[in-house]
């Protein structure tokens, strides 16, 4: 195949969040588009499952074809395996379904609407970047339960004031959403209206979501803001 370096890049990001220690059980996930990368033979592929509808029409995207972790998979899992824990979509011709075309059978992670959201409005604004991942680094969710830093700016204060390197990277800084239920729309919508003017965003007391011009990129984001939340842990308070 064709994206197969692509594949292999998330299936070793997907080991070093486990390894990390943000990817417990099925926790996370990862998108990234493939489209500039698949052939006539991929695009053929009738589905395997029927279409399912999507709550928002995701118009800039249609017809798009991305790799996405399965639902209730585990990164260490997809680690090993890229194929059998994740599976490639492709995006209805009118944007307001997905069918699964390869890999196996499989859904593709719950948070789907959330990522789909983002490269919608990526390909709107003219980005190249084609990943966006979802992941749980520790001290970053352990700083979203500390009530006086749930807010953007006192978040980037913190965050930036920690090393030199944070701002450098991410000079954007996060974006600080206040608790939504995992894979519903308000948390789809808070995270669209965010992500486009920070680097990250931190959803409360349950992780954090970047984008990348691929999904290592993506992954050193989040690796960057997590170490200065590594620094924030370690001062006595």
């Amino acid at each position: 195949m064709l994206f197969t370096d692509t594949i292999n890049m998330c299936a070793e990001v997907a080991g070093l969040l486990w390894t990390k220690g943000w990817a417990e059980r099925n926790g996370g996930n990862l998108v990234v588009n493939i489209t500039g990368e698949v052939d006539e033979n991929i695009r053929r592929l009738p589905p395997l499952m029927k279409p399912t509808a999507l709550d928002t029409k995701m118009e800039q995207i249609a017809g798009w074809y991305f790799y996405c972790k399965g639902s209730g998979c585990r990164m260490r899992d997809l680690a090993r395996k890229p194929m059998d824990n994740g599976c490639i979509i492709r995006i209805g011709p009118d944007g307001d379904t997905y069918e699964t075309i390869a890999c196996k059978p499989i859904k593709p992670t719950s948070e789907l609407p959330s990522h789909l959201a983002i490269h919608n409005n990526l390909a709107a604004s003219g980005s190249t970047r084609k990943a966006t991942l979802h992941t749980h680094p520790t001290e970053l969710v352990a700083l979203s339960h500390i009530a006086e830093l749930c807010d953007t700016e006192r978040m980037n204060e913190t965050l930036w004031s920690m090393i030199p390197e944070t701002r450098l990277f991410c000079p954007k800084g996060v974006g600080f959403l206040a608790y939504a239920d995992p894979g519903s729309k308000e948390l789809a919508e808070g995270t669209l209206r965010m992500i486009g003017q920070h680097d990250a965003v931190i959803w409360e007391k349950h992780g954090v979501i970047a984008v990348g011009d691929d999904m290592m990129d993506a992954f050193d984001t989040v690796d960057i803001l997590n170490k200065a939340a590594q620094i924030r842990c370690a001062i006595p308070r």
